[in-house]
């Protein structure tokens, strides 16, 4: 699950779909698809057209394993901030009613504006 308390995801890169597909196409209603998906060292954020799945991987194993669904229909703001000169990562803050805002801190090769573009689509 993600952590409320510390409400930041850290060191996000892109990930491929299909991969991310293997994960999670069992979770997936019919209809919905994955538009961008991205990976830390263990734990995986996935962005379809219906919500965001965020992967927690657990324990020395792995084999424990965490699905958090955010639909975004429960969003009431999100923002981006693009990555500078010397801050080479961008983030994404989403706030969810009744839980605060999560930030997710995505790596400079991650194409912020264009995951703007597709939540907005979907949220909006």
């Amino acid at each position: 699950m993600i952590d409320f308390n510390n409400k930041s995801l850290i060191k996000l890169s892109p990930y491929p779909n299909e991969k991310a597909n293997n994960l999670v196409s069992n979770l997936l209603a019919p209809g919905e698809n994955i538009g961008f998906s991205f990976s830390s060292i263990r734990d995986k954020l996935i962005f379809t057209n219906k919500r965001i799945i965020a992967i927690n991987t657990q324990g020395i194993t792995g084999k424990k394993v965490d699905f958090t669904s955010i639909p975004y229909n429960k969003m009431q703001a999100f923002s981006i901030e693009t990555s500078g000169t010397f801050d080479i990562d961008s983030e994404l803050d989403v706030t969810l009613s009744g839980l605060g805002t999560i930030r997710f801190e995505l790596s400079a090769n991650s194409d912020i504006k264009a995951l703007c573009q597709y939540i907005s689509t979907y949220a909006l």
